[in-house]
């Protein structure tokens, strides 16, 4: 018979145990002498350690925020500034590089040769051209050198284009807006039923209504019947020119201009082909069945070849919105106050303690990635069907 030692040996099972928990130990080890050698170097340095420093007043301004802040604000404050220009910046790319990637994609495979080659041509040129590289290009050698703001580019008199940015009408709201709001509401949840009873009649009978077209509709009188009627609870703030400078009106500043071009044109280049990719992966067969009963292309491409790209389209398309929101923290290279700019960079160098302020800033970008993962995750497998 065997002794124990030499059983456990041949137990592979026990084997395996026995790695992991001596892999776990030496990673516990190696973790315990960096800390305690970070602590050492930090104490040696005269800097404290801990996240007390969140409670102590920033003293600096920051240029874009959506939130209010002054100097006066803590530092936490600012770090919630740089949070929500991230996720602004990120939203905003996502929504509109998803929408030009699929008219892309889709136009990749069009009939029309011009349209065809146009696309190519695109996705083949920003492909290969580093993100930095474009965004710098759209920063320095086409916003910077627009006219200044007693020369601005005018769009129809009610917004204007200069080397400070895009000054656009702000929307208003005063005494009895919550009307509007309410009117608005109604609108929506009457187009949703719209929207919910032509689904179902399509599957019913086969034939398709104009719900779509006519519940954007009902919502776009119902907002403009409303927002004409109370008028004096609900104007438009349009820029002026007075001085050297706009008045009144949303400043958009060059920096967020050109930080949502570069991310939106390079992540749709790469999203058009997971679109191609996902529509040439529908069998062809679909395709001419759909014809058969009488589906005119357009059809086709809404109900049929899309739903069943889709399944192919999401995880990559994943992917790469985790990607548009890493790289958006290329933000501080032309100055725009991101999280990273905010908070690993100025409030960093300001408070010294440098371990406290990455480790928040990867656990938030961590956080943030892991959600947006488990909503595409839940997304793909509502388009996907059970196996049988």
């Amino acid at each position: 018979m065997r002794p124990a030692v030499v059983r456990w040996f041949y137990d592979r099972r026990l084997r395996d145990i026995a790695a992991q928990v001596l892999t776990l130990a030496v990673v516990l080890g190696v973790a315990a002498i960096f800390i305690t050698n970070a602590a050492e170097n930090l104490r040696r340095a005269g800097i404290a350690s801990g996240f007390g420093f969140l409670d102590r007043p920033a003293g600096f301004s920051i240029a874009f925020k959506l939130i209010d802040f002054t100097p006066q604000d803590t530092y936490g404050r600012a770090f919630l500034v740089g949070l929500l220009n991230t996720l602004f910046v990120a939203s905003i790319g996502i929504a509109l590089s998803t929408l030009l990637g699929f008219l892309i994609g889709i136009s990749r495979l069009s009939r029309n040769w011009l349209l065809s080659r146009g696309a190519a041509l695109f996705i083949g040129t920003v492909r290969n051209l580093p993100l930095l590289l474009q965004l710098l290009f759209w920063y320095i050698a086409v916003l910077t050198p627009l006219p200044k703001p007693r020369d601005a580019i005018s769009l129809f008199g009610i917004a204007f284009l200069s080397n400070r940015g895009l000054v656009i009408p702000r929307l208003q709201f005063g005494d009895g807006s919550g009307t509007f709001f309410a009117v608005v509401a109604a609108a929506t949840v009457a187009a949703i039923g719209l929207a919910t009873y032509g689904r179902r009649y399509r599957l019913r009978t086969g034939s398709s209504l104009p719900t779509g077209a006519l519940g954007l509709g009902v919502v776009a009188l119902a907002a403009a019947g409303s927002a004409a009627l109370l008028r004096p609870a609900i104007g438009w703030d349009v820029p002026l020119l007075q001085g050297f400078n706009f008045a009144g009106g949303v400043r958009v500043p060059p920096e967020l201009v050109a930080l949502i071009l570069a991310l939106t044109l390079y992540a749709s280049a790469f999203i058009a082909e997971t679109v191609r990719a996902g529509i040439l992966a529908v069998p062809r067969g679909q395709i001419e069945a759909a014809h058969a009963i009488g589906l005119s292309n357009r059809a086709t491409l809404r109900f049929v070849v899309i739903p069943q790209a889709l399944r192919v389209i999401i995880p990559p398309l994943t992917s790469q919105h985790l990607n548009l929101l890493k790289n958006s923290s290329l933000a501080v290279v032309i100055g725009f106050p991101d999280l990273v700019a905010v908070f690993s960079g100025t409030t960093l160098n300001q408070t010294g303690q440098a371990i406290e302020v990455i480790a928040i800033t990867m656990a938030v970008y961590l956080a943030i990635s892991l959600a947006m993962s488990l909503g595409m995750s839940a997304w793909n497998r509502a388009v996907t069907p059970p196996a049988r």
